[in-house]
């Protein structure tokens, strides 16, 4: 039943082949439940393990979803994990009106404010730890902690990179036909499942939960400007977490660290998607970061 603001889903609210498709799961986390959390113009998908521990929201990057972090909340014992689909991404609005990092940044406080009491650890990936640190220099009385997998600042992005970005999505065959037919376009590697993983069936085949020219102009507002003003603002103590094999190069890392306030780095291997491939190493920086306690901060 949808009320004015907020909707919980339950397994049993699902039609009827995705509850076929999901019984499993539903069964080994029967406290899982699913939110659309209503944001300015956009339903935002919300996963919730449920759980009494302190609250972890996690958020994906461009063109991911909050699927792919299944894995990381899982093996986040003791806490009440909950990951959001951002706008135009996963099962959240597809085409919403405005894809600004101010959009975003309502969305997070959103979430929070209608699911959580009391401040959150934040993870986030790529555009989800940019969009991460922005709602740690807005609302600081929202956020005990972070944690940012291969983020940055933003402002590095081109006109070219976008439009290249646009075409690489447009060149995919869609509908795909089945998973066997994705694989052979998008791979077998970590990020080529995930993306497969998360493909919608519909009638004709299986479509991605995301629009090409979306994502390149919710990018572009990434790409914009360099948000160091915003990162020096941040007080929360973060874990910036960077690959061996991402996005960002020795230069970049060490001005990233030594710019902000509490700021510990941890290197590990993998690629920009980290979480997906090189995930004990991910979970091995995450949990004790995550354990410290407070006063262990200054």
């Amino acid at each position: 039943m949808w009320l004015a603001e907020h909707r919980s889903v339950t397994t049993g609210d699902r039609p009827r082949a995705m509850r076929a498709a999901s019984s499993l799961l539903t069964l080994q986390n029967w406290s899982m439940r699913q939110h659309i959390v209503v944001s300015g113009d956009a339903e935002l998908h919300v996963v919730d393990h449920g759980g009494a521990g302190t609250p972890v929201v996690i958020l994906h990057g461009l063109a991911g979803s909050s699927t792919e972090f299944e894995a990381t909340a899982s093996a986040l014992d003791g806490h009440r994990v909950l990951r959001i689909d951002a706008r135009g991404h996963g099962r959240s609005t597809r085409h919403p009106s405005d894809v600004s990092r101010e959009a975003h940044v309502s969305d997070v406080v959103r979430v929070i404010e209608q699911l959580v009491v009391g401040p959150v650890s934040l993870i986030g990936q790529s555009m989800g730890g940019h969009t991460a640190m922005l709602v740690a220099a807005a609302r600081p009385d929202l956020i005990e902690r972070m944690v940012l997998l291969e983020a940055g600042v933003g402002g590095d992005g081109t006109a070219s990179s976008r439009a290249a970005m646009r075409e690489f999505f447009r060149s995919w065959p869609i509908p795909f036909e089945n998973p066997a037919h994705a694989r052979t376009v998008l791979g077998d590697d970590s990020l080529g499942r995930a993306w497969i993983a998360d493909l919608e069936p519909r009638a004709d085949g299986l479509w991605p939960r995301f629009d090409a020219d979306v994502m390149a102009e919710t990018i572009e507002h990434v790409d914009s400007s360099p948000r160091w003003a915003e990162w020096e603002r941040v007080v929360a103590p973060t874990l910036a977490v960077f690959a061996t094999d991402g996005m960002f190069d020795d230069q970049a890392k060490t001005e990233f660290v030594g710019r902000g306030n509490w700021v510990r780095r941890a290197d590990i291997s993998g690629s920009h998607d980290a979480h997906l491939d090189a995930f004990d190493e991910w979970m091995g920086a995450v949990l004790p970061f995550l354990r410290l306690p407070l006063s262990a901060f200054p």
